[in-house]
């Protein structure tokens, strides 16, 4: 059971998924901040300082406490999820262009002689029939 796991653990797949879910949570960090502490405030400015996070809908009080309905993390979790959607596209379209880059690059491969030979085969009943 142990050399089965360990071939499971160990194929290329499973660590590629391991290495993308740990780059993936970082990323989102980084996207995280990246509209918590810079896109937000520049919003929060243009529409009047308004805190979108502090947006709230008081639906009743169940003792000292406030039932709402919070739009404004609402709003603040779409645009999160609008910034990294835009920004894995971005990354994708880079990645992409390379791979244009290096497929145009790679030189064709020469024909095989099986290739070669079916190829002489042609052209000379091409020259028989015109003959």
């Amino acid at each position: 059971m142990f050399q089965e796991f360990k071939k499971f653990a160990m194929r290329g797949n499973v660590i590629d998924l391991a290495v993308g879910v740990v780059i993936g949570g970082a990323f989102g960090k980084i996207v995280t901040s990246l509209v918590n502490d810079i896109i937000m405030p520049i919003i929060g400015l243009i529409v009047g300082r308004i805190n979108f996070a502090d947006l709230k809908f008081v639906i009743g009080k169940q003792g000292d406490t406030e039932l709402a309905i919070l739009y404004g993390q609402f709003i603040q979790n779409a645009l999160d999820f609008l910034v990294i959607a835009f920004s894995i596209f971005m990354f994708i379209r880079f990645i992409n262009s390379f791979k244009k880059k290096e497929e145009a690059k790679a030189v064709p491969p020469s024909p095989s002689k099986e290739e070669l030979l079916l190829q002489e085969i042609r052209d000379l009943l091409k020259e028989k029939n015109h003959q």
